[in-house]
């Protein structure tokens, strides 16, 4: 008997930006700062996440929870009290059953030293950045740990947590697809359930963008990414993981993201801390959220009862094309009814159902084998029609 999606329904999830990074990699875009020298920095902004999941909580009304999602940044870099702050917080403000609470680490001997003080927090989900298990491409990558590090890590995270995920890079430099088969059959070997591969992108305003831009070295072609997706699928699949979502795999049903699949089914989920964006369904009306991203913008923003940068109302048709942009990314797709509110994309949908793009069944639809790989263009075809 088919079994639908669960629907995320009223739950609300909880997504926590900490911004603090022992180092900042050459290839990360996102909103980090350095974390030494920010010991005081680091305690205002815990009182000011905590403050916003009160007042926050309050606008949605009772809910159940879904998930909770520590992500940055370093987390890992948190006070383990913080962490079992806001779990605690969350928990009282949001009743329900036993939910998952993710963090994610980076696998350095001090950070593994805390993860026991984190489950007792009430993590139960560890996502730990390996990125590499090579020591040239970790110093590529400006990783501050070391390849037996990131070994002796994901063994003591597998001690300490019922579910343990690794993130892996691809497409560096010089890789061959039979290098890149090679690295990842050697992390097989770590023992973990769930893995997130994603290729290196060169984002503006980064270090390796500069780097890009100067001539330094240049990203594989189109040929050479598509070859290492098809090497990552193949030998992923090989180990029994399956690809649940286009960067993510996961070594049965139960090892999958819950938080991320409740994001990705359109859920609504708080966005805290400095730049954390967060999606809140009011009186049928979807509203985008994004936090101020400096910190001290964000701390007086809490303390002054407005913490948000951008409160964006979607409307009828950008909340669909939300659904349809985060749906397909999964084996899931999206409802056929979420196209009602998008008429235009009735042709484009058929020509690529005709093509193998996309496949239609049992009301849902769904990103093809052919698709996935292409699935950036084909949402954008299926949305700009």
């Amino acid at each position: 008997m088919r079994t639908e999606p669960p629907d995320p329904g009223p739950d609300v999830a909880l997504y926590v930006h900490w911004p603090f990074c022992a180092r900042i990699c050459p290839y990360c875009d996102f909103n980090v700062v350095r974390a030494r020298g920010n010991t005081d920095r680091a305690a205002r902004l815990t009182a000011a996440i905590l403050a916003d999941l009160r007042a926050q909580a309050a606008l949605t009304g009772p809910r159940r929870l879904a998930s909770i999602f520590l992500g940055g940044g370093t987390p890992s870099l948190m006070d383990a009290a913080d962490v079992a702050a806001v779990v605690a917080a969350a928990r009282a403000l949001f009743p329900g059953g036993p939910v998952e609470v993710t963090l994610e680490a980076n696998p350095t001997d001090a950070e593994a030293d805390r993860f026991a003080a984190f489950a007792a927090a009430g993590v139960n989900r560890l996502s730990m950045g390996v990125q590499a298990l090579d020591d040239a491409q970790l110093a590529f990558l400006g990783r501050n740990h070391s390849a037996d590090e990131a070994r002796r890590a994901v063994a003591v995270a597998a001690r300490a947590f019922p579910r343990l995920s690794i993130d892996l890079i691809h497409a560096l430099p010089g890789q061959s697809v039979a290098d890149w088969r090679a690295a990842l059959t050697q992390a097989l070997d770590l023992g973990f359930e769930h893995v997130s591969p994603y290729q290196l992108t060169i984002a503006q305003g980064t270090a390796f963008a500069r780097a890009v831009g100067r001539g330094d070295w240049s990203p594989p072609d189109e040929d050479l990414a598509a070859a290492l997706y098809e090497a990552t699928q193949a030998t992923l699949g090989a180990a029994g993981f399956d690809a649940y979502e286009v960067s993510n795999h996961a070594r049965g049903v139960d090892a999958r993201s819950a938080h991320n699949l409740h994001v990705w089914r359109g859920g609504d989920y708080l966005g805290l801390g400095p730049g954390a964006h967060g999606r809140l369904t009011r009186d049928g009306v979807r509203t985008a959220t994004v936090a101020h991203r400096k910190i001290d913008a964000y701390v007086a923003g809490v303390e002054a009862g407005a913490p948000w940068e951008e409160h964006t109302a979607l409307s009828p048709q950008e909340a669909a094309e939300e659904r349809v942009l985060l749906g397909l990314r999964t084996v899931e797709g999206v409802a056929l009814s979420d196209l009602d509110t998008l008429p235009a994309a009735a042709r484009p949908l058929a020509e690529m159902v005709e093509e193998g793009f996309l496949i239609v069944a049992n009301g849902r639809v769904i990103a093809s084998a052919t698709g996935r790989p292409l699935l950036d263009a084909v949402t954008r075809r299926l949305l700009t029609a």
